[in-house]
């Protein structure tokens, strides 16, 4: 492979994962051209700044840009490697959706040379590498594409998902261990060389498919566990316990380790990429397929139990805090904090204060709700009701004594200090 000061790479998709990457590949040494399809975040990596939130982010992107080496475009241009970084939703039956992995995968074969490396970093479904590696090959019949010709294929083809915490993106991007899985184990030891060029944890090769199915089985691991803590909130609040009481005494068991419930499961992984797994063999997916329902079964429980506390107090002003998927980051995507709000916003206007320290507006999910963006402060002092919906750390710091006097519904269990007397109001009223 070429050496670091010579390396040309193509980041398709400037997302919370693509950009992020990106600098990290400029800082290495190597020259990164991110492609987006939105101008304005094009304008805005191009200045030298960033549109998404992420711990010191903004400086590494301000620098490797004023280095020169990072720029944004919409068109792709020739490179050495090609990284596809774009999203991998899921349609309404749950069935995932790979045309921005083909769309990209398409923009690169116009500008494939022979010695070029593409690197599939969306989580994807089992067998979308193969359905990428076809699809060049179908592009460029004058290529030799492995898996689709005999002898020493032309270029290589390869995936390798990312597993980074957002809010620890830029240090898990070096530091993780990575699965990096080839369409042949040639294609798979090239992707691995470009690599460990930025990544200082274990790079470990197999082939695309057992990598695919890694990141899923990551995810769905999560999900299960996590649907196990919500289960047991409801058992819980259905029997007058304490759940975050029961999982702090059962977690000093050596062996029992029990995630934290809450009011559902968000962002784009862990709500998405199981159904991934159910929909390759919906047969013999039954455990994975019953997670994902029973967090996503959360969300309106939770809407419930935060109706039933609401109405107990006709006309009082609610405070909803949180609306990120998870805490301290400004990232909405599929959040269940974002969807019991909104549905609260529908249900009861003006009454509705939303408190998300992460965003300068309301997103369009409160459109025409009368709901209004206000912050901690103005909530402490205007709103008797408290629904707590993601743990940001500027929530955990009110103390008691600014809440006491407040009905609260806690699905994070962030003040495990809050009177017993509003806790019980709160299931009573909730039926």
């Amino acid at each position: 492979m070429v050496s670091d000061a010579e390396l040309n790479v193509v980041m398709m998709g400037l997302g919370y994962i693509g950009l992020p990457t990106a600098a990290v590949i400029a800082r290495s040494g190597a020259r990164v051209l991110g492609i987006d399809v939105n101008a304005q975040v094009v304008e805005t990596v191009n200045s030298g700044r960033v549109h998404i939130e992420e711990i010191d982010l903004d400086g590494l992107v301000s620098g490797v840009v004023a280095r020169g080496m990072l720029r944004a475009a919409t068109l792709i241009e020739p490179a050495d490697v090609f990284v596809i970084a774009v999203p991998t939703p899921f349609d309404a039956d749950h069935a995932p959706n790979i045309g921005y992995v083909l769309q990209a995968a398409t923009n690169i074969a116009a500008v494939l040379k022979a010695g070029d490396t593409v690197i599939l970093e969306s989580t994807s479904p089992v067998g979308t590498t193969d359905k990428v590696a076809e699809l060049l090959a179908r592009l460029r019949p004058d290529l030799k594409v492995p898996g689709h010709c005999t002898g020493t294929a032309d270029i290589a083809v390869a995936y390798c998902p990312e597993r980074v915490l957002p809010g620890r993106i830029l240090v898990e991007l070096i530091d993780n261990d990575r699965v990096i899985g080839g369409v042949t184990p040639r294609c798979a030891r090239k992707a691995l060389q470009f690599y460990r060029r930025f990544v200082r944890g274990a790079c470990v090769t197999t082939s695309a498919r057992a990598a695919e199915m890694t990141k899923l089985t990551e995810n769905a691991f999560r999900d299960v566990n996590i649907a196990f803590a919500n289960e047991l909130s409801v058992l819980a609040d259905g029997m007058g316990i304490d759940v975050w009481e029961v999982i702090r005494l059962a977690n000093r068991h050596p062996r029992v380790n029990i995630l934290a419930p809450g009011p559902g499961v968000g962002g784009h992984c862990i709500a998405v990429d199981p159904w991934f797994l159910v929909h390759g063999d919906p047969a013999n997916s039954r455990l994975i397929r019953t997670a994902r329902h029973v967090n996503d079964d959360k969300i309106a429980y939770t809407i419930g139990r935060a109706e039933g506390l609401i109405d107990s107090l006709p006309g009082a002003p609610v405070a909803c805090l949180g609306l990120a998927f998870k805490a301290n980051i400004d990232d909405f995507r599929e959040s269940p904090a974002l969807k019991v709000a909104a549905h609260l916003a529908q249900r009861y206007g003006s009454r509705v204060r939303i408190v998300e320290p992460h965003a300068a507006e309301l997103p369009g999910d409160f459109a025409g709700t009368a709901a209004t963006l206000i912050d901690i402060d103005e909530a402490i002092e205007t709103c008797p009701i408290f629904i707590v919906l993601v743990d940001h750390d500027v929530f955990k710091s009110v103390p008691l004594d600014e809440r006491a006097g407040k009905l609260v519904y806690d699905t994070r269990g962030i003040w495990p200090d809050q009177p017993r007397a509003t806790l019980a109001v709160e299931l009573r009223k909730a039926g």
